[in-house]
């Protein structure tokens, strides 16, 4: 038998929105409803009761909080006189109105309207018959289901310590701000976790959480299962990442794993791996990842951006990383858009890199592989001072819509002076839900933008032009050289794949030069500064017509 909840807007309120919506929420989650509407005096409210025979009566008030007062103590008389202790009563109102029906004593759980919407949802699962896992799905992809077009927020989370984090995480699970808890770990751990001894202690804590033990991510987990019970996920390691894989899909359910395809290895200086090597082992890792039927993420095309690369490669890049993780087996996969980098690039263009990227990837879709998008601020535009990253923040979003994503990856507006807190992490998560409260629906299409369609369609031949080369370059390594790690490795060394951040790696190229044009990144012949079209950058390399 359904339990009932009643609901009515007291005295002369007349405001039912909020108290409707409730109630539908209510619905979903198996309860059975009944709305008595607008300016419900104490004494109809106490009959209804006695009729309906409620589970709970919701109540709302948003006028003077002192009129609020008088009206809550008329009604807990009336509860008493008519014999009804055991009813629970629910509030929804303004934060004014809210401190006044706490005060009342009458209420056992109180909405002020700045709760996030899986905090109510937490509240009338937590209360009625139906499962948590059913309000809160525990895979990705029916995470996604559950709430699209809302996307799924997410944000990274590690402090330098493991009590500090198992504290942080337990209260931002409680507050139902996010779906996603991505944990990072210290890089001691990232690179080092199965060879403590090789650990610096003196770097304990840097970068992250200092997991040392299977059994930490553990703890960690156990204190999420509360709240809205977010699911959560782990940076990759950066080296091992077949044992990272297991270790974390087996102590905090990795909701998916976020892989790069060429780097965390003497690119990047994130391990000692070479090249090839590197590749060779993200690739095992992506297919370790699909044959246990979980979503992967190939967190590459930014990194290359990060360094300042042209936008027609880091297009490229997108691609290739979403090709890699179908050839590998993946038949779910995060496509990570990280706006904002490098600097200076203006929303206009990207936009359209973002959309060369996805149309590129959303290429490969079909009934073995599913795209789904996931947005991002670039933590390098953040301005250290608090109230114009809170800004940068919410534009940012505003402009990542274009997208229309299934997950906001938030990067908490503190990032650009310090790794953020729980309470940074909880304010940063509400501004992205006012700004998809504003935004959501109804904004015009960005992509519908003549400058934005006009680069977009470049990029996407420039992109095809590379690809065709690194294709025409890597024929005499394997049967498909857009996936085999010698390929890619002699393309990257060769400088068909360059960025001006590896001048002076040996390893690498290091020879192309990128400059900011009109908020887009292009090639730029370093001899004449001209721009240096794909097709002749390619060619000069190669030394023969593409």
């Amino acid at each position: 038998m359904k339990k009932k909840i009643l609901g009515a807007a007291l005295g002369t309120c007349v405001h039912v929105s909020g108290l409707y919506h409730f109630l539908k929420l209510a619905e979903t989650a198996g309860y059975e409803t009944r709305l008595l509407g607008p300016a419900v005096s104490p004494q109809r409210l106490v009959n209804a009761i006695r009729d309906y025979k409620p589970d709970i009566a919701a109540v709302s008030y948003r006028l003077t909080p002192e009129v609020a007062k008088s009206l809550f103590a008329d009604l807990k008389d009336l509860v008493k006189a008519n014999n009804l202790p055991s009813l629970r009563f629910v509030f929804g109102g303004t934060p004014p109105t809210a401190r006044a029906a706490e005060e009342s004593g009458l209420f056992e759980k109180i909405f002020s309207g700045i709760e996030p919407l899986d905090k109510v949802k937490s509240y009338l699962y937590e209360i009625g018959d139906v499962k948590k896992e059913e309000a809160f799905p525990q895979d990705l992809a029916g995470r996604i289901h559950h709430k699209y077009p809302y996307p799924l927020i997410r944000h990274h989370f590690g402090r330098p310590t493991l009590e500090e984090t198992t504290a942080g995480v337990k209260k931002i699970a409680e507050s139902g701000i996010l779906d996603v808890i991505s944990l990072g770990p210290d890089q001691n751990a990232q690179e080092h976790f199965f060879h403590p001894r090789e650990m610096n202690p003196s770097h304990d804590g840097a970068g992250g959480v200092p997991l040392r033990e299977p059994h930490h991510l553990k703890t960690i987990y156990n204190a999420s299962r509360c709240g809205n019970f977010p699911i959560m996920r782990c940076y990759s390691g950066t080296r091992d990442l077949a044992q990272w894989a297991e270790m974390s899909v087996n102590t905090i359910y990795n909701a998916w794993g976020a892989i790069p395809l060429c780097w965390y290895n003497v690119i990047d200086g994130r391990s000692k791996r070479t090249l090839a090597e590197a590749i060779t082992e993200n690739q095992q890792t992506m297919h370790w990842y699909a044959e246990k039927g979980i979503p992967v993420e190939v967190n590459e095309s930014h990194q290359w951006s990060l360094r300042d690369a042209h936008d027609s490669l880091a297009v490229c890049m997108a691609f290739l990383a979403a090709y890699n993780a179908k050839k590998m087996g993946a038949r779910h996969y995060v496509s990570q858009y990280m706006f904002n980098t490098p600097a200076g690039t203006s929303p206009q263009m990207d936009i359209a890199k973002m959309h060369a990227k996805n149309d590129l990837i959303e290429s490969l879709q079909d009934e073995n592989f599913t795209v789904f998008r996931e947005v991002r601020a670039g933590i390098a535009h953040f301005s250290p001072h608090p109230e114009t990253a809170k800004g940068q923040l919410a534009a940012s979003a505003v402009v990542s819509l274009a997208l229309k994503p299934h997950i906001l990856h938030v990067v908490g507006f503190s990032e650009g002076d310090h790794a953020a807190f729980p309470e940074e992490i909880i304010e940063s998560c509400n501004i992205i839900h006012g700004v998809l409260h504003n935004c959501l629906y109804g904004l015009p299409d960005m992509t519908k933008d003549m400058k934005v369609l006009e680069r977009k369609n470049e990029l996407i031949e420039e992109a095809k032009i590379l690809l065709e080369a690194l294709n025409h370059f890597g024929s005499t390594f394997g049967q498909d050289p857009w996936s085999h790690p010698k390929s890619l490795e002699a393309a990257i060394k060769k400088g068909l794949l360059d960025a001006p951040h590896f001048r002076g790696n040996p390893h690498l190229c290091g020879e192309i030069t990128t400059r900011l044009i009109d908020g887009a990144w292009y090639a730029i012949d370093a001899q004449t500064g001209s721009v240096l079209k794909e097709k002749e950058r390619v060619e000069r390399l190669l030394k023969e017509k593409i």
